[in-house]
């Protein structure tokens, strides 16, 4: 009867400890939008309750982290430390086509098809696309950054090993100090495949290295310690762009729809707006497959099996801007860390991407060329190391795992000719 008894109140304080955790992690996520000013639509004030997928994000996130990584943070308090939230990055200068488009975005379609040849998007839609943050843009803000002086870091860039930095011009970066190595590389080396790519929807980012001594980091110096941020380790530094607000997955792209294809009832009624924002989640669907980011639409369609609501609600790190222009961000999930979780989430990468059967001509085209060459590894690893001084701390790809990303841009070549073959004829 005693060990009855004993069982009996141990499983009372663990569901009282289970409640409190839940109680104040949703606390603290309301607290950290309030900070941040983010927006979310239709969304009140912060004391309208508890958000109703929060326990679907912790178990996501818990089940992101290697086992080693579980097994040794202790305690619920480790899906907080590995949560990335949705979290504002914001820019002054963020580049678009023209000052027209707000007017031509809201327009219904009255020349042409949405859609050439079966499964490209057609060129009058391509030329309205936002410019989105250019090779120029990109290249002249790495150079400022890799100069310019920081002069306050607080939390706001999600995590709490992440930080905002405020350079001495009153400009700002998200600083990510990554739990483990993977993090920082992993966000690195999927921006150089997005330029590898052509997809300008992330914001620019350059590698620095912390050394209280330099003129950099010398303003923040106490900071860093009481951070207990390691001495020379190698963060990155990603551009913060402001005014941006969540992004609910479209219809098309739901698992009640069909999927995203020429034939899909509806889609020649689209505003031009809407069709814009299609395009662009659809170079994520394939930029996402083929780094096997799970942090993002996979990790919504693996909280269907427990909540039946989860894809009307906000994309995980995906925003926009007020013109409507998607931005990917933290990335920290693609390549590496997504790689070695693969067996975990591949089912559900197919199945995001078997929905897709509409592309940019100009994204089919770079992967078509990646796969002809089979040389991903060398032109990702030429393109990183002559565009970052720190490629060599940071590290590369194993051989392994750039085995992994040239049969993905395989498996993708060979979806879009699939596609091409079923829909081009109609």
């Amino acid at each position: 009867m005693r060990v009855l008894s004993a069982n009996l109140f141990a499983v009372l304080i663990m569901c009282a400890l289970a409640s409190v955790f839940y109680v104040w992690s949703a606390l603290e996520d309301r607290l950290e939008r309030h900070k941040r000013g983010f927006s979310t639509p239709g969304e009140g004030s912060f004391h309208q309750g508890l958000p109703e997928d929060l326990s679907a994000k912790t178990f996501r996130s818990l089940l992101a982290v290697p086992a080693q990584h579980r097994k040794n943070s202790g305690g619920g308090f480790v899906a907080r430390n590995v949560t990335n939230q949705p979290v504002s990055v914001g820019s002054r200068d963020y580049l678009v086509n023209g000052d027209n488009r707000s007017a031509q975005r809201e327009s219904p379609v009255k020349t042409g098809s949405p859609v050439d040849d079966g499964i490209f998007w057609s060129k009058w839609l391509e030329d309205l696309l936002p410019a989105g943050f250019t090779e120029e843009y990109a290249e002249d803000w790495r150079q400022k950054a890799r100069t310019s002086r920081v002069v306050k870091l607080e939390p706001g860039c999600g995590r709490i090993s992440n930080q905002l930095a405020t350079f001495a011009d009153g400009t700002k970066a998200c600083v990510r100090y990554g739990i483990n190595a993977d993090q920082v590389q992993g966000e690195t080396l999927t921006y150089y495949l997005a330029r590898l790519l052509g997809i300008r929807n992330l914001p620019p980012l350059v590698l620095s290295q912390l050394d209280g001594e330099s003129e950099q980091w010398a303003d923040v110096r106490s900071r860093i310690e009481s951070l207990q941020w390691s001495g020379r380790a190698v963060v990155s530094l990603t551009e913060w762009i402001s005014n941006l607000t969540g992004v609910v997955t479209p219809a098309p792209l739901r698992q009640e729809s069909s999927g995203l294809h020429a034939t899909l009832e509806g889609l020649h009624n689209k505003t031009v707006g809407e069709l814009l924002e299609l395009m662009q989640w659809t170079d994520l669907i394939i930029f996402d497959y083929l780094t096997a980011n799970f942090d993002r639409l996979v990790s919504n369609l693996f909280s269907l099996q427990w909540d039946s609501r989860v894809m009307e609600r906000e994309t995980n790190n995906l925003l926009k801007t007020s013109k409507g222009d998607l931005v990917f961000i933290d990335n920290e999930a693609g390549l590496v860390h997504g790689f070695r979780v693969l067996d975990m989430w591949e089912k559900y990468h197919a199945s995001v991407l078997n929905s897709l059967c509409v592309f940019r001509k100009r994204s089919t085209q770079r992967v078509a060329e990646l796969h002809r060459r089979g040389d991903s590894r060398q032109r990702l690893l030429e393109l990183y190391r002559h565009s970052e001084p720190l490629s060599q701390e940071l590290g590369f790809l194993s051989d392994e795992h750039a085995g992994v990303l040239q049969d993905r841009i395989d498996r993708l070549h060979e979806h879009i000719s699939h596609c091409k073959e079923k829909y081009s004829r109609l």
